[in-house]
C-alpha cells in the first residue's frame, strides 16, 4: 500500500517532469548584426591562445565585423581558459557590454557547464545577443531554450578556421560563411543525403539540438533541453 507522502511525492515528480516537458515560452530572435557590428570571443571552456584565433579574427573583420578579445584568450587553468571565476567573468561582461552584438567562443572543450549557472542574465535577457559556437556550447544553447526561449546559433568556433583557405574544402568554407548568413538574417536552407531507414514526410517546428552527449548530461535539470513538439539535431 502507498502511504500519503509516496502519492505526494510522486505527484511532484510527474509535475516536475511535466514542467520540463513543457514549452510556453514564445521564441526570442535576437537582433541581426551589420557590418560595424562588434562580435566579442571568449574562452569558456578549453583554453586558446591570440595567435590560434587570429585566421578565424581575418575573416570576421572581412565580414565588416569589428572584434573585442575576452580576458580569457590566452589565459589557461589545466585544460580550461583561465579558472572558473575568470572565465565566469568574461563571459558576463560580454553578455553585459552594449556594443557587443553577439558572442562567438573560441572553442569547445570543456567548461561552460561549470559556469552556466554562476552567469547573470537579466541585461541579456532585457537585450539579447547572438551566442554562437558548438560541442560544449550546447551547454548554452540549452540553457537559453530551456530558461528564455531565446534563440542562438549551433556553429564553428575560432579554432575551425582553416590557416590557408586555400586547401579548405569546400564543405568547410560554406559551414563558416553561414555563420555570417546566420547573423544577418539570411534565409537558408540544408540538404543531407538520404537513408534507406528514413521515414518521408514533413514536419515544422523549431531547431533544437546540439552535442548528444551534453544534452545527455543535463538531462532532468533546469536547463534540460525542451524537445517536445520541435526538430531535433545532433
Amino acid at each position: 500500500m502507498l502511504s500519503s507522502s509516496s502519492l505526494i511525492a510522486a505527484a511532484k515528480i510527474s509535475s516536475w517532469r511535466q514542467e520540463l516537458d513543457d514549452d510556453p515560452l514564445p521564441q526570442i530572435i535576437p537582433p541581426y548584426l551589420k557590418k560595424g557590428d562588434t562580435i566579442g570571443i571568449t574562452a569558456p571552456a578549453g583554453y586558446i591562445t591570440l595567435e590560434e584565433i587570429q585566421p578565424a579574427m581575418l575573416v570576421i573583420q572581412n565580414w565588416g565585423y569589428k572584434i573585442k578579445v575576452g580576458d580569457t584568450i590566452g589565459k589557461r587553468d589545466f585544460t580550461f581558459g583561465g579558472t572558473d571565476d575568470e572565465r565566469t567573468e568574461d563571459f558576463q561582461k560580454m553578455l553585459d557590454d552594449p556594443e557587443i552584438k553577439a558572442i562567438l567562443s573560441a572553442r569547445g572543450g570543456y567548461g561552460a557547464i561549470r559556469i552556466v549557472d554562476r552567469l547573470k542574465w537579466e541585461k541579456f535577457k532585457l537585450k539579447p545577443k547572438w551566442i554562437i559556437g558548438f560541442s560544449d556550447l550546447t551547454v548554452v544553447h540549452s540553457f537559453l531554450n530551456r530558461q528564455f526561449g531565446i534563440a542562438s546559433i549551433h556553429s564553428k568556433m575560432c579554432n575551425s578556421f582553416p590557416n590557408d583557405w586555400t586547401k579548405a574544402e569546400p564543405i568547410q568554407i560554406e559551414t563558416i560563411e553561414s555563420i555570417n548568413k546566420a547573423l544577418r538574417g539570411e534565409k537558408m536552407s540544408y540538404s543531407a543525403v538520404p537513408n534507406m531507414n528514413n521515414r518521408t514526410g514533413i514536419a515544422e517546428g523549431k531547431l533544437v539540438g546540439g552535442n548528444l552527449k551534453t544534452l545527455e548530461t543535463m538531462s532532468a535539470t533546469m536547463s534540460d533541453l525542451i524537445t517536445f513538439n520541435k526538430i531535433l539535431f545532433v
